[in-house]
């Protein structure tokens, strides 16, 4: 059974219409959470996540939302923390770790914390049962995806192309497919552009998929109400888990 990755916002737009659509997700056949901390400068992320980050913090979002959200969630759904490293500096790693062993978190996502200074930070984290994501690009080298692969956990997050979430860019990534199932058995999933036009070709030769812009932009739908919004997210992890599987 090939595995979905659901990312939303946290806190967007409120922390009880989060855990609402977790729970929803879940029973809509999502198999983990991607809690998305709101950044003011969500560098890998293209406009649709970064809409929803900036009204995220403009609605007064606090670190405490995530931590909140997650002691409702994660023990019903698996439940990751995808964030960009500067608060994990600011507030300490150590603080983080501590946070997400308290409240069943089993991971983070980091995208702008290069593997090299990743390895710093990889014990502590490890020693609390929480996985460090590590990712592969299309760009990187055999050399290079021997490294970043060779000790990760989880899972291996593949971009599908070099560039931003949501752009729809496409890339051939049967050779880089080949070279991290040579150094590692850690399942892969491949995430960037995944919606459900895209998953049956992204699922190709990997474990699963992880999509984000496809369920943000449906948040960012000021024409819809809280519910409505909630059904149409779900019916589309609904269709593609179904795609993937299929």
């Amino acid at each position: 059974m090939k595995k979905l990755v659901a990312y939303i916002t946290a806190g967007f737009p409120s922390n009880n219409f989060t855990i609402d659509l977790a729970m929803s997700l879940k029973e809509s056949g999502v198999d983990s959470l991607e809690l998305g901390i709101p950044f003011s400068d969500p560098v890998a992320d293209g406009p649709i996540i970064e809409e929803a980050n900036l009204k995220a913090l403009q609605n007064g979002f606090k670190m405490d939302h995530v931590f909140d959200i997650s002691k409702q969630i994660s023990k019903e759904i698996d439940t990751l923390w995808m964030g960009y490293f500067n608060p994990f500096y600011h507030k300490g790693v150590d603080f983080f770790i501590d946070r997400a062993n308290e409240y069943g978190v089993s991971g983070f996502i980091i995208p702008d914390l290069p593997h090299e200074e990743a390895l710093i930070y990889a014990k502590p984290i490890e020693d609390k049962n929480i996985s460090l994501i590590s990712f592969v690009a299309p760009t990187d080298s055999t050399e290079r995806i021997k490294k970043v692969v060779q000790n990760s956990q989880k899972f291996i997050y593949l971009v599908a192309y070099a560039g931003i979430t949501g752009s729809g860019a496409s890339e051939d990534l049967k050779d880089t497919i080949t070279s991290i199932k040579t150094f590692t058995k850690t399942p892969i999933y491949v995430g960037f552009g995944v919606d459900e036009k895209t998953a049956k070709n992204k699922v190709d030769g990997v474990d699963g998929v992880i999509v984000g812009s496809a369920f943000v932009k449906v948040l960012l739908d000021d024409s819809l109400s809280s519910t409505e919004k909630i059904k149409i997210i779900s019916q589309k992890a609904k269709n593609i888990k179904e795609i993937i599987n299929s």
